[in-house]
């Protein structure tokens, strides 16, 4: 099994950029993919950016040339930087991983809710 703890600030003013962190633990060799999706109120749970162990991303249409997905592999630990947020990006966001045969997410976290608002 593997464990995933999202982090980082909530609330950020139209415009602005905020930073996702999330850890995962457990048994972390089996997972290739990491990435994060967003669910906003009554909307379905969309991709925003997913990267391999090799660095391959793959960002959400909405999110591409504003959000940057990276990762550190020795901690296991993939990031969000969220830039010109726009009210749209209010949503629960939720770091994701799969397994080196998986092409769809094995493991979710709890979620981090980002709200963008003046």
């Amino acid at each position: 099994q593997v464990q995933l703890v999202e982090s980082g600030v909530g609330l950020v003013q139209p415009g602005g950029s905020l930073r996702l962190s999330c850890a995962a633990s457990g048994s972390t060799v089996s997972i290739n993919g990491m990435g994060w999706y967003r669910q906003a109120p009554g909307k379905e749970r969309d991709l925003v950016a997913d990267i391999t162990r090799g660095g391959t991303t793959n960002y959400g249409d909405s999110v591409k040339g504003r959000f940057i997905i990276s990762r550190d592999n020795a901690k296991n630990t993939v990031f969000l930087q969220m830039n010109s947020l726009k009210s749209d990006g209010t949503a629960v966001y939720y770091c994701n991983a799969r397994n080196l045969w998986s092409d769809k997410p094995n493991y979710w976290g709890k979620g981090i809710l980002v709200t963008v608002s003046s």
